[in-house]
């Protein structure tokens, strides 16, 4: 078997050094890459090791070229442990470079498996990248220690600038945004409308500020469209007020405070299905939020005379109404079958689901129905928090009264220890 140096500056001495030349690139890149990510220290020193060999194995190949002793020169140019260093067998050589080819192999095996099993900084950054959002978290000078790529481009987009500076950054957004509630609406040139939102969070004992952005350009058309509406209505409060002052008669002033209940009423439960719709749109169904809100628009706008009116079976439509805002009704009881108690019924429904959204926080409605002798007394209740002073009755709730009491009826409602609308009717005479 050939030593090494009778097979230098030959085709296989060629190989073997180009083999252990990218044998020293690909372990130093190995350690470097063990080092950065502060991994297990035995990954680091089976690079490290693997790193030696492979360039140990490739200075040996290097200094073995220049050992050749030219023909008819008696002089040796290398010492007797370089020489027998050169003596060996070249397929000794060739089986260190395989040995640390197959560590390589095992270092890169194990960092991908690590990679599969843990969550490291070069996974956090990338998932962060793809973030639809912005994100960026500073130091509390404006030192930025993390932003993601949507967060770049947008301060490119709306300062011209590089994100370097979190504190100037801030200072920029307000300068030229819409500040409401703490928040900034920025409208950008590309015609979006982004939400930024600047919060601080903890990690450990040391305090950042996180900076978060989002789309919310049809949100924003929305919201938009609801302040027009908003105003219109607005001046038909004031028209319908100039009325009531003119009109002495009582009957019409009755008339009217009723009109403007209802439209108060419908109106509101018309607002809470949009923003439940917006909050919850798989929860919600959007042909009747379409349905609902162009029919109140249409009335609104005067292009009909009056929302359409309520169907056959209206306690029924108020539980539907109540479910598009986020509040079943579970129903206890014998439902009475007259049309006109349905409907008084679906009018406390209606009322009391959109004050268990606004004001209670509540998602559910429990209506009982019982007769007691010759009354019908029907219970309302919701989960939400109990009131925390008196209930006092204005709007629907007053509207409900003067109904309840000119069909004959009483209205009672206590707000501890939870909320609780009483209703008790007349009992209507059984058909026989």
């Amino acid at each position: 078997m050939k030593p090494l140096n009778e097979i230098s500056c030959s085709g296989i001495w060629y190989m073997l050094c180009l083999f252990s030349l990218v044998l020293v690139v690909g372990t130093l890149a190995s350690l470097i890459r063990s080092l950065r990510e502060r991994r297990t220290k035995g990954a680091a020193l089976l690079a490290c090791f693997n790193l030696l060999l492979g360039f140990a194995l490739f200075v040996v190949l290097m200094d073995c070229s220049m050992s050749v002793i030219p023909e008819g020169d008696t002089q040796r140019y290398y010492l007797s442990f370089e020489y027998m260093l050169f003596a060996q067998p070249w397929r000794l050589y060739g089986g260190l470079a395989v040995l640390s080819a197959g560590l390589l192999i095992a270092t890169d095996a194990e960092y991908i498996r690590f990679h599969k099993k843990n969550l490291t900084p070069d996974a956090i950054r990338q998932t962060v990248n793809v973030l639809p959002e912005g994100i960026a978290v500073m130091d509390a000078d404006g030192t930025i220690r993390l932003s993601n790529l949507r967060m770049n481009e947008l301060c490119s987009e709306l300062t011209g600038t590089v994100l370097s500076d979190g504190t100037r950054f801030l200072e920029q957004l307000r300068e030229r945004g819409e500040q409401q509630n703490g928040q900034i609406f920025i409208h950008a040139d590309s015609g979006r409308v982004w939400l930024f939102e600047d919060d601080v969070i903890t990690v450990g004992h040391q305090e950042f500020r996180q900076i978060i952005s989002k789309d919310v350009t049809e949100k924003y058309r929305i919201i938009e469209d609801l302040k027009e509406k908003n105003e219109h209505l607005k001046d038909l409060q004031r028209r319908m007020k100039a009325v009531s002052d003119l009109s002495a008669d009582m009957f019409i002033g009755e008339e009217q405070a009723r009109a403007k209940a209802a439209l108060h009423n419908q109106l509101g439960q018309v607002l809470l299905m949009g923003q439940y719709y917006l909050n919850h749109p798989e929860k919600t169904d959007p042909e009747l939020v379409c349905f609902t809100t162009r029919q109140m628009n249409r009335f609104l706008l005067g292009e009909a005379a009056e929302p359409d009116e309520l169907p056959a079976d209206a306690l029924a439509e108020a539980s539907a109404l109540a479910g598009a805002i986020g509040v079943s009704v579970v129903l206890s009881g014998k439902e009475p079958q007259e049309a006109k108690m349905r409907e008084m019924i679906a009018q406390a429904v209606t009322e009391c689901a959109a004050n268990t959204v606004k004001h209670a926080e509540g998602d559910c409605l429990t209506v009982r129905t019982e007769e007691r002798g010759a009354k019908l007394v029907v219970t309302i209740t919701n989960n939400g928090r109990p009131p925390k002073k008196p209930i006092v009755e204005s709007g629907g709730l007053l509207s409900l009264r003067h109904k309840t009491e000119e069909s004959g009826g009483s209205m009672t409602v206590s707000s501890t220890p939870v909320f609780m609308l009483t209703l008790e009717f007349p009992n209507p005479p059984k058909k026989t």
